[in-house]
């Protein structure tokens, strides 16, 4: 993992954090209207396990996500890039939304990383 400093972990831990809180709500309002799940669960579970590999990672917490786990964070985690770059590239320079995904794509890349390096330990 490449070494990053305080701000930058803390940041990323908000993130992810804020990002679960966002799918959790999405999640919630779904499931009352009778809405298809499925995807939102999935990308709430990734993000569950990148935030928990990222604190593995940087905080010594517990991993307790076997590799197929992992791997399916992985693949739902890089299947998140292009909607997000495609919406970072359309927001406008300074805005606080261009700020909260540059900071949201940072926090992702950084989840995949710590989850390719707990592949080949």
């Amino acid at each position: 993992m490449e070494n990053v400093s305080n701000v930058v972990k803390l940041e990323s831990i908000k993130s992810l954090q804020s990002t679960i809180h966002k799918l959790e709500n999405a999640l919630s309002k779904m499931t009352q209207t009778g809405a298809n799940t499925s995807l939102v669960k999935k990308r709430l579970r990734a993000i569950y396990i990148g935030l928990a590999v990222l604190e593995h990672v940087w905080n010594q917490a517990p991993n307790h996500y076997p590799q197929e786990d992992l791997a399916d964070a992985r693949y739902v985690i890089t299947g998140l890039f292009p909607s997000i770059k495609n919406s970072y590239t359309k927001s406008k320079d300074g805005s606080p939304q261009r700020t909260l995904l540059e900071r949201r794509i940072k926090s992702l890349e950084l989840a995949v990383q710590a989850i390719d390096d707990l592949f080949t330990k």
